[in-house]
């Protein structure tokens, strides 16, 4: 009897130079995990520091520091254009809960800014282990709810706000939403969700598979995460920490970019699934050959440009349909 190989998807040829790359960029350190918190989140912004530059220029970028029950948090606001009041997009960074920033993330937003005609905010909410579940989520929300009083006044047209963000922002942004839904506030008109992490529960194939340190992001990586942002382990069963128990009924549109080669893949799958069933109209695309955090490589990959320009006739789409701007 001969032994079956498991075939596994091919990467997309720029995609596989963006990871040889990083994976280039990474070695010069220790694993992340093995660092201190201060020093991986050092390491980080330096390895992704070439990935940030480049990329549309802004008419204004402002920053503000915002009033949450938890202390002031910094935003950063990216306008594409004088023209005011503009649709408003909050996005919130991944890494885990622990690592990035908006700088890292500095591109990527702004990117959506030129592409979608729309203001975004960039939300640096404090990170694990620092700040643990819930606290990242509770400033998101506070600064959501200050935004629907204090956004007009900063130039930003909230009546049709979109939140999103990718890897533990899309976790952030879904629980964000059910949370202003429960409490009958009816302020995010849609949701942009990239790759992200729905169910801190990692027993999945696609952990399997894709998560023994070829594609970027690792088991080892989600446990350390996770390690970092629960208060217990029993916070994985929270629906807010892990959004995909929830009852998903009521939530506002979704677009969802999936990464095919990714530990968080079946999970992805699995919430837009959820959304639907739950009556959410989702617009869900899986891009096929890519890796966890594929958008960064915008640079050098067009199906990351791709997925970007598809997300913002998505935004475009929605504004249009609540608005009556042009899409």
């Amino acid at each position: 009897m001969s032994d079956a190989v498991l075939s596994l998807p091919p990467l997309d040829p720029e995609i596989a130079e963006f990871v040889a790359r990083m994976r280039a960029a990474s070695a010069k350190y220790p694993p992340r995990e093995s660092m201190s918190v201060s020093r991986a989140r050092e390491v980080a912004e330096i390895v992704r520091k070439s990935w940030t530059e480049g990329g549309p220029v802004m008419a204004e970028t402002a920053e503000h520091q915002i009033p949450t029950r938890h202390g002031p948090v910094r935003i950063r606001i990216h306008y594409p254009e004088t023209r005011r009041p503009l649709p408003a997009f909050v996005y919130i960074h991944g890494g885990g809960w622990t690592l990035f920033s908006v700088d890292t993330h500095d591109r990527l937003m702004r990117e959506y800014a030129a592409r979608a005609g729309v203001a975004v905010v960039g939300i640096d909410y404090s990170r694990a282990p620092e700040a643990r579940f819930p606290q990242p989520l509770e400033e998101t929300i506070d600064i959501v709810r200050w935004l629907n009083h204090a956004g007009p006044a900063l130039g930003l047209d909230v009546s049709s706000l979109v939140i999103g963000g990718d890897s533990a922002g899309g976790n952030i942004s879904v629980s964000t939403a059910l949370v202003l839904r429960d409490a009958g506030e009816d302020l995010i008109k849609g949701m942009v969700l990239n790759y992200g992490c729905y169910d801190i529960d990692f027993l999945s194939e696609s952990v399997v598979r894709y998560g023994g340190g070829d594609y970027l992001l690792t088991t080892h990586m989600m446990l350390w995460f996770s390690w970092q942002y629960l208060r217990a382990p029993q916070d994985a069963a929270n629906p807010l920490a892990s959004p995909l128990r929830a009852r998903l009924a009521g939530l506002p549109p979704a677009f969802m970019a999936i990464t095919e080669l990714d530990v968080l893949y079946d999970q992805n799958i699995a919430m837009e699934r959820a959304l639907k069933a739950a009556g959410v109209a989702v617009e869900a695309h899986v891009y096929k050959g890519t890796v966890h955090s594929f958008l960064e490589a915008m640079s050098i990959a067009d199906v990351s440009v791709r997925a970007i320009a598809e997300t913002a006739d998505w935004l475009k789409r929605l504004i249009a349909s609540r608005t009556g701007r042009g899409a």
